[in-house]
């Protein structure tokens, strides 16, 4: 998956958990999402981009008009990025779609594989302006074997069990769990 195809259904997905006990508490509340877009108003991708926002939106019930309003802004510069941006925030939006991230740093917090989820191209070399930290490293797999060894000395076979549709972040730790298994001479029984 593409990382703006990521983001858009990150995105939507985000829009559509709100907590329905809230709605259901605020039933004439109108929620508000920025959207700065970094496209003149008149070009034809970044219309293309904010009429499939909105649509997805709309399938997942979000109304236009009725129970969300969008504001959108064009910015074709760093200083009207900067401008709208300011003023995005000044709305005080529930959250803010931007194609203009390209103009700021963005920082990831508890991602826990950022190459993987496609926000990053390497540890070593992100490249564009996404940086942050990770709040858990693959190379942990090896080392809760070797804790489980050291608590369970007699272990011989151990098994790493996951659900694959559940827990997307498996792969990621399970080769280092499979290179610790054959350093502490422990046979891997992979569980899916």
């Amino acid at each position: 998956m593409r990382r703006r195809e990521f983001i858009t259904t990150l995105l939507c997905g985000a829009v559509a958990a709100w907590p329905l006990a809230a709605l259901g508490q605020e039933p004439n509340r109108v929620r508000r999402i920025g959207a700065l877009m970094s496209f003149a108003a008149s070009d034809p991708e970044g219309q293309a981009r904010i009429a499939a926002f909105r649509e997805s939106l709309g399938s997942l019930g979000w109304i236009e008009g009725r129970n969300i309003n969008v504001d959108v802004r064009w910015a074709t510069s760093a200083e009207s990025i900067r401008q709208f941006a300011t003023e995005l925030v000044a709305l005080q939006p529930e959250l803010i779609l931007s194609t203009a991230a390209n103009a700021c740093p963005i920082v990831f917090a508890n991602v826990s594989d950022p190459v993987g989820s496609g926000f990053v191209a390497s540890l070593s070399r992100p490249g564009g302006n996404t940086t942050g930290f990770i709040n858990l490293e693959d190379s942990m797999a090896g080392k809760w074997l070797g804790l489980l060894k050291e608590i369970a000395p007699q272990a011989s076979e151990v098994a790493f069990v996951f659900n694959p549709s559940a827990a997307t972040l498996a792969e990621y730790c399970l080769n280092p769990f499979k290179t610790a298994a054959r350093s502490l001479g422990v046979g891997d029984r992979n569980a899916r």
